[in-house]
């Protein structure tokens, strides 16, 4: 019981502080460079000639979606790559002029962005909101340097399913530019299904204690269950969450006795298409839609004879 009253402190820290930083993330942040491509940015600056599986591990990013960010910058003369001496195989990676340029004006709006943040603070508020910082940071820098990263999978508990929503909001709002209309329809359908959870479950991923993704089962019909509200913080990518989310979403599934699953999805998303075709998903239909982003978006369909798949467990 002495352990219950610190974790609670520590999870509402984190779901207050969860929204100070999308504040931050919302105005410092916006194209042509979301949070991750400005996070890869700064790592080159910081570590000059490093290599792009040093980045991945280090910011936790898919590699899939690290070699396009890389593509990308090569493209727009934002980096330069020099093939290593010692390994053939791999490529030390450089900012150019031109990507100098683009980190220093990154620097700029973000300076700029936390002046705007705490200009109402007083100097004694903000000298003990620095001094916390670090302290924090000293803590869990020891912790992370000794210990790897705890990945945990559990049924939602009260509290997670708004958090969930404003994951949702910022992943895709900063990454894929979609507008309030989406986070709508996520909300809306999370809170039906608070209202009738009827042979569904919604299931949290954390690291180290902190919400980074979910999963969810909602049943259709008798023998047809749908996935929805599959989605994971960019930057824990890498770990192997998805593929334990989409394993205990599936192993549900066969448990409840479902013999078919669906999803929808869009057709951008393309790692977690690429997820989907690893569980044998298969696209069976396509809509437009342009009520998320302002341009027009493919809606896809995937579906999966689960009497196809065995269970894991």
């Amino acid at each position: 019981m002495e352990q219950i009253q610190p974790i609670e402190k520590i999870r509402k820290f984190n779901r207050n502080y969860a929204n100070v930083l999308g504040k931050i993330d919302q105005e410092i942040y916006n194209q042509p460079f979301p949070l991750t491509e400005a996070r890869v940015i700064t790592e080159l600056h910081l570590n000059n000639g490093t290599t792009a599986t040093e980045i991945r591990e280090k910011l936790g990013i898919d590699r899939g979606y690290m070699s396009r960010i890389l593509q990308k910058f090569e493209n727009d003369s934002i980096i330069t790559k020099k093939r290593s001496s010692n390994d053939q195989r791999q490529f030390s990676l450089h900012l150019t002029k031109n990507g100098e340029v683009i980190y220093n004006g990154l620097v700029e709006k973000a300076n700029h962005g936390v002046e705007k943040m705490i200009e109402s603070i007083s100097k004694p508020d903000l000298s003990q909101l620095i001094t916390s910082m670090e302290i924090i940071e000293s803590i869990f820098s020891k912790e992370y340097s000794t210990a790897r990263s705890e990945v945990t999978i559990r049924p939602f508990e009260a509290g997670d399913v708004g958090f969930i929503a404003h994951l949702h909001g910022v992943l895709y709002d900063k990454t894929y530019k979609f507008g309030p209309m989406f986070e709508y329809y996520v909300m809306k359908g999370l809170a039906e299904f608070m209202i009738n959870r009827d042979g569904g479950e919604l299931w949290i991923a954390e690291v180290n204690g902190q919400i980074v993704g979910s999963i969810a089962i909602t049943k259709s019909k008798d023998t047809v269950a749908q996935l929805r509200w599959f989605v994971l913080d960019e930057k824990y990518q890498g770990l192997g969450i998805g593929k334990k989310l989409m394993e205990t979403a599936i192993n549900f599934c066969h448990n409840q006795g479902f013999e078919h699953v669906f999803l929808w999805t869009v057709s951008i998303l393309e790692t977690a298409r690429y997820l989907y075709k690893k569980y044998n998903f298969t696209l069976t239909e396509e809509k437009s839609n342009d009520e998320w982003t302002g341009t027009e978006l493919i809606e896809e369909r995937w579906d999966l004879n689960l009497s196809k798949v065995k269970t894991s467990i």
